[in-house]
């Protein structure tokens, strides 16, 4: 089941997460129609929800600048979730977070999600979007390379990563 929020890719749907689904996720307690990779949600999906509720930010209705849980369109069970930091800055430049639980990865799945994400926020005004992973994650770094992105800074702890409007 899709509402008109969702973005949908070829095997994907990109769900804005609301409040009360947030809420369910940092506690780990699905609803009863809620489907969940026996994996998920995972660190990465309680650190980014949990910030998100500490800021009060992601959840507005409608989603926006939002917190998205990728879920596989064949059967709708949830397997990760991909989001921004915010909305654009100043100038336009926005942050972008993503993983998946491991039982889905390997499947092309975080790139078809990033793809779509960068495509609607490049659309939707900003002109920049930026990401980060370490120098050990190199699925990461594929999956960041395949989807447009470019390596920039290079920190030795975090390499910087962004794809422009044409």
């Amino acid at each position: 089941m899709t509402d008109s929020t969702d973005l949908l890719t070829e095997r994907l749907v990109l769900h804005p997460i609301t409040l009360a689904e947030a809420e369910a996720i940092h506690a780990v307690s699905r609803a009863g129609s809620d489907r969940w990779a026996p994996d998920y949600p995972f660190d990465g999906d309680l650190d980014a929800v949990g910030a998100g509720l500490a800021h009060g930010q992601f959840f507005q209705e409608p989603a926006v600048w939002a917190y998205y849980q990728i879920r596989r369109g064949s059967d709708g069970t949830a397997i990760g979730g991909i989001g921004f930091f915010g909305p654009p800055d100043g100038n336009g430049h926005v942050e972008i977070g993503y993983g998946l639980a491991a039982s889905a990865r390997g499947n092309g799945y975080a790139a078809e999600a990033l793809k779509c994400l960068i495509r609607w926020a490049l659309a939707n005004g900003a002109s920049l979007v930026r990401a980060e992973t370490t120098p050990e994650n190199l699925a990461s770094q594929r999956t960041l390379t395949g989807s447009g992105f470019t390596v920039g800074a290079d920190s030795g702890e975090v390499l910087r990563y962004s794809v422009a409007r044409s």
